[in-house]
């Protein structure tokens, strides 16, 4: 075994060198880390959107360039990203803050002055109110709840048959369904997990009877939706909020004290005619925002061709770095898995490992390390890729025909040099097919990177969900499709050719 830890040694220098290397390409400019200026960053949901655009507009009219990274996922990412440095300040709410992030118990609401050194401990601060709650609340459409006569949430006890319908954060959170089911003794024969702007589609379609609300939801008077009374008082107060880091009162002063200027600005009124005139009159969040300031917008809607050559090239990028560096480490991975058996058991189990964690939170479990953006979409990419090709390189290795082997030992090669003329040769169409596996996985789940702030196709589909745009879907989802059937054609191509060579 001594003479293979050499080899060894070098594969992980290769891997370390490589990996640090994919780092630094997809590391985010120095303005977008907090450079010159400030990043704020916004949930994937309109109202919180709206509020970052706001925050960004207001700094714009005071000189202060800021860069706002929106849709970035819940309320877990951006808290991260805050405590990482990767933003600088995004919008959130009392309940959660205490709740969600900080892990208090129903109990143990803190007084200002206690949340504010807990938040300090970990370099952050907070404004005070915005002016405005945006508490939970459950909802039904108007003339199923008459019919059944519900008007409270303990009124659900009695149905259990109803379906209930989710948002996925709420699923999970502490002050969310957990804690509601017990509060309310509730057992319904269905309830599920859906995305916050899809449920009110689900319920006024009647594939679900009970959604979880936003208060200032402008959807909610649209629909003609009753909110359930919160007859046990479940739901902590929701105070509108901006989260920030410590150190932004030194490097960015003049944002600091805007941030202040806004506390108490914004009442739920006008809050729900913002997000009314984004979600359903179809303006954007910027001119939404710059009404409520009473300043010009400024901003030029870009042209559907623009937003594609933008998304196509963040795409591209994050997909190309991603599986070249899986070629580069994979493929020697597998030829080390093929020669060295023990060490190949470890190297296929852990690549399948990998395979098999959700996409998404491989996403996330990349976050504490690399922070939001394109380099943790990278790297997790990047893993996500290395079993198909690790995988399809041994096989192509251990499949070689042993007479051909026996042949390449008798003209007395070197172990390299079979390798190289001989092994890799005949190996040649298992690994691509490996590669155009990885490309094709690789290409479609890119476009969840947008949830961490990555960009590219994603970012268009988010949006069209948010805002019920069925065009915006498709200009994300057609092209990362055409892109995968293209890798598909490519390494098609790549494949038959090698398949001529070989009969050759």
């Amino acid at each position: 075994m001594s003479r293979h830890a050499p080899g060894r040694e070098a594969a992980i220098a290769l891997t370390s060198a490589l990996v640090i290397a994919v780092a630094h390409a997809m590391s985010p400019t120095p303005c977008m880390a907090g450079g010159p200026g400030a990043v704020i960053g916004s949930k994937a949901f309109t109202e919180s959107v709206v509020l970052g655009e706001l925050l960004r507009i207001a700094a714009r009219e005071q000189g202060i360039a800021v860069d706002h990274r929106m849709q970035l996922g819940g309320s877990r990412i951006l808290f991260e990203g805050l405590r990482t440095g990767d933003i600088d300040a995004y919008p959130e709410y009392s309940g959660t803050l205490v709740f969600e992030l900080l892990g208090r118990s129903a109990e143990g609401w803190p007084d200002a002055e206690e949340l504010a050194a807990e938040l300090a401990a970990l370099g952050l601060a907070s404004t005070r109110s915005l002016g405005f709650q945006n508490t939970y609340a459950l909802g039904m459409k108007r003339e199923h709840a008459e019919t059944l006569g519900i008007g409270k949430v303990s009124d659900l006890h009695r149905h259990p048959e109803l379906k209930l319908g989710f948002s996925n954060e709420f699923m999970d959170r502490k002050d969310g369904w957990p804690g509601l089911s017990r509060a309310y003794d509730l057992e319904p024969d269905w309830v599920r997990g859906i995305d916050h702007d899809l449920a009110y589609r689900a319920l006024e379609s009647g594939d679900i009877d009970v959604i979880d609300l936003y208060s200032t939801d402008a959807d909610i008077a649209y629909y003609d939706l009753v909110t359930l009374e919160d007859d046990r008082a479940y739901f902590p107060e929701y105070r509108s909020i901006y989260l920030y880091r410590l150190d932004l009162a030194q490097r960015v002063p003049g944002l600091v004290d805007l941030l202040r200027a806004l506390e108490g600005r914004i009442n739920e009124a006008a809050m729900i005619r913002m997000n009314g005139r984004v979600k359903l009159e179809g303006v954007s969040e910027a001119r939404a925002a710059s009404e409520f300031l009473g300043v010009a917008s400024n901003e030029s809607e870009s042209s559907r061709q623009d937003r594609l050559l933008r998304t196509s090239w963040e795409h591209l990028t994050l997909v190309g770095i991603s599986l070249f560096a899986a070629i580069v480490i994979a493929i020697p991975l597998g030829i080390v898995a093929a020669r060295v058996p023990r060490l190949g058991t470890l190297v296929l189990g852990v690549t399948s490992v990998l395979q098999t964690l959700p996409s998404l939170a491989l996403f996330v479990f990349m976050i504490p390390l690399f922070g939001i953006g394109a380099l943790p979409a990278g790297v997790a990419l990047f893993l996500y890729s290395l079993l198909p090709i690790v995988r399809n390189t041994h096989s192509g290795l251990t499949g070689i025909d042993p007479a051909l082997r026996d042949s390449a030992l008798a003209l007395g090669l070197p172990g390299m040099t079979r390798l190289r003329w001989v092994e890799l040769p005949l190996a040649s169409g298992s690994i691509v097919a490996g590669i155009k596996t990885a490309a094709v996985i690789n290409v479609g789940t890119a476009t969840l990177a947008a949830l961490i702030g990555a960009g590219g196709y994603g970012q268009p589909i988010l949006t069209g969900i948010r805002l019920d745009d069925m065009s915006l879907i498709l200009e994300g989802a057609i092209p990362a499709a055409l892109l995968a059937l293209a890798a598909q054609a490519l390494f098609g191509l790549i494949e038959q050719r090698l398949g001529w060579s070989n009969r050759d």
